[in-house]
Order: C-alpha cells, then structure tokens, then sequence
C-alpha cells in the first residue's frame, strides 16, 4: 500500500483510508454491526497496508443524537496488536455540544469507548457556520490545544460542510494538521470544492477526501450513457477506478477515505490503490470524465449523498431511502424504483409521511429543499 506524509504530522499514512461509517450491519439495524464480517475487513486492511481507520461519536447509532457503536466496535476490532499498527481518527459531535464542559466530556467519553490512551487524529465534525461559531465561543482551539499538551490527542483537524469562504477562514483560525471534505469528480466546485482544496495544500494541511464514491453514486447510480463513455474511453477501467484515479491524481489529495461495507469493497480498494504507481492518465480520458459528468448532472433529480445528518424524522420519514429510490428513477431509469417505494418502504418511511415540519432541512449539509423534493417523490411514485 502506498503512503504519504500527513502534513505537518510528519507521519506516514496510507492514501486508502478506511471510513467507519458504513459496516455491514444485521438486519436493517444501523446500530447493529455484523461485527464477524467487519473485523475481517477491518483485519485485512491492516494486513495489506491500510493504517488510517477514520469513525466518529455517531457513527451506526440510531441517531446523531448520541453515541453509536462503532467507536467501540473499532476498539475490540484493533485488539491483538491491531491498535498498535494504525493512526486512529475520531470526532467530536460538534452539534451535540452545548457548553465548554462538554468539549471534554465527550473526548474522555470517546477515549475510554475507543479504549485507547490517545487518539491520533482528532477532527471537529461536520463544521458549518452554525457549529463554527457555537464552539469557538466554548474556546474549542484553547480545547484542542490542551488536549494536546495532555496527550489526549496527537493531532487536530476538522471536516467541512458549508461554503468555501467559511472554509478559508476556519483554515486560518488555528495551526491544524488536517482537514476532511467531501471531494469527488462530481463535487469539484460544491462546498470546499477545488478552490478550498487548494487553499487547504498550499497552508500545508493534509486533506483528506471523503466521499469519493458519492455514497456509491459513482458506482452503481451512474446512468448507462455514462457507463458507456467510460467503457469506449478505458474498456478494462471500472467505476471505482475512474473515481478513485481521478482524486489520486490530484497532488493536493493526501487520502481518499472510503467507506466501504463488504470484504469486496475492501479488496477492490486496495487492488485499485496498489495500481496508482502504473495509472495513466490520458486528455481523452478527462474529457470522458467531463461527459459522464454531463450526463449524470443532466439526470439525477437530488444532490443527496446518504450522510444521515437529517434524521431522525420526528414522523419517521426514511428521507435518504426516498432520495436515492428518486435517483434511481431519473438517473438509471429503474424500473424497480416504484416497487421497492411501495413495497419495502413502511407508510411511515414514506415520502408521503412528511408533515413539513422543517426540522431536517437545517441540517443538511448538501442544503437540499428537503421537503420540496419529498412532495416530488410521493408524487412520483404514488399508488
């Protein structure tokens, strides 16, 4: 597995980082692991090199309002030397935080559910201007640098989802290590976008490139006339090599972090990540990628990306399921979308359940009229 130096860390980690947000689960249970399948996956990265293992306080829980399971799910899974063989990255519930007690209280809590003594690389999540100005009045850099000197932490980062002059200026607010944003062939100019990259490589930050598969968008949503640019551009080339290629390309890119969900995932990752020494990278080959962009913008109906920050819904609406069932009718023209609305969906998960009560649009870090586009999806999929 190829590595690099993580900023100012100094530190060699691998470009595959895994993301922990996405393990098989039992059942539907998002809060119930398959935990033999995922520490199989888990213990295979590490034995092929993968040494960057990203989760968060929220991660597989019922909700963001409190702790999930994959915190300490990841901690029994890095037992037996496992721990000792990677850099552990976690963060804090920026949204959850509502006093400067709490800013310690949840990274204690986080250290003893890790079962660890430090944490590598510690991140504010999901910052945006609300949760920005909230923890800067709590002294979250005075916070952080503390966590530091007390070596509760090894190293400070944030991830972003907001605009990009607000991502300049968090950038220039404290002397990080890292940054995470969402990045990706389709998002090159949405939230930090290209230009915050740049901004971001250039102050000597480490940035990390999450979603790079758009939540399996750019895998298994691409419609077929995209599909088809690609197979006459690079005939023996898959999906997840054209998007994984595309960032690793990018030397701005320290680390495409994939969330991956099945053992496959994590084989297909690797194979690809051990190719990058021979990967070429031809102008016809970005001018295919600028039509199968085209093409997919041209189709699909909402920008939603699967992160799970607008639920619960009080009414218990499944708000992602419904947008990716939507894009499914638009952007691959499944004739199977209607069906699984109907017949999977419970009445309550439904598009057709939403009150309009607005409480989830808030909070979408994609700023999608959430209930606009679920009158869209009753309606278009209605009995």
């Amino acid at each position: 597995m190829r590595t690099t130096i993580f900023g100012k860390s100094g530190l060699q980690v691998s470009t595959l980082g895994f993301g922990c947000m996405r393990f098989p689960l039992i059942g539907n249970d998002n809060s119930r692991i398959d935990e033999e399948q995922a520490t199989e996956m888990i213990h295979h990265a590490i034995d092929e090199g993968i040494n960057y293992f990203d989760t968060a306080y929220s991660y597989h829980g019922k909700d963001f309002s409190k702790g999930g399971v994959s915190e300490p799910f990841l901690a029994k899974a890095l037992k037996n030397g496992y721990r000792e063989k990677v850099f552990l990255a976690t963060k804090l519930p920026s949204w959850l935080v509502e006093s400067e007690e709490d800013l310690e209280r949840f990274l204690d809590e986080q250290l003893k559910r890790l079962d660890t003594g430090f944490i590598d690389f510690y991140l504010l999540h999901a910052l945006d201007r609300r949760t920005w100005k909230k923890l800067s009045e709590f002294g979250v850099l005075d916070f952080l640098n503390k966590a530091i000197e007390a070596n509760k932490i090894r190293y400070a980062g944030f991830s972003f989802h907001d605009e990009v002059g607000l991502f300049k200026e968090i950038v220039d607010a404290y002397d990080w290590t890292f940054c995470q944003i969402q990045y990706n062939y389709l998002d090159e100019e949405f939230q930090a976008g290209t230009e915050g990259l740049n901004y971001a490589a250039k102050k000597g930050l480490a940035v990390v490139a999450m979603e790079p598969l758009r939540g399996g968008t750019l895998v298994n949503g691409l419609p077929p006339a995209a599909r088809k640019v690609m197979r006459e551009t690079a005939p023996h080339r898959t999906a997840v090599e054209w998007a994984l290629q595309w960032l690793w390309r990018k030397s701005e890119v320290t680390m495409v972090l994939s969330g991956m969900s099945h053992l496959d995932h994590v084989k297909e990752n690797i194979q690809v990540a051990k190719k990058l020494s021979q990967m070429k990278w031809a102008p016809e080959e970005e001018e295919a990628l600028k039509k199968v962009v085209a093409i997919t913008r041209g189709l699909q109906k909402v920008n939603c990306t699967d992160c799970g920050y607008c639920l619960p819904c009080p009414e218990g609406v499944n708000i992602p399921r419904n947008f990716a069932l939507c894009n499914d009718h638009y952007m691959v023209q499944d004739p199977a979308a209607r069906m699984r609305y109907q017949n999977l969906l419970s009445d309550t998960a439904k598009a057709s359940n939403c009150v309009q009560c607005g409480q989830c649009e808030p909070l979408c870090p994609q700023g999608i009229p959430i209930m606009e586009e679920l009158e869209h999806v009753a309606e278009l999929f209605k009995a």
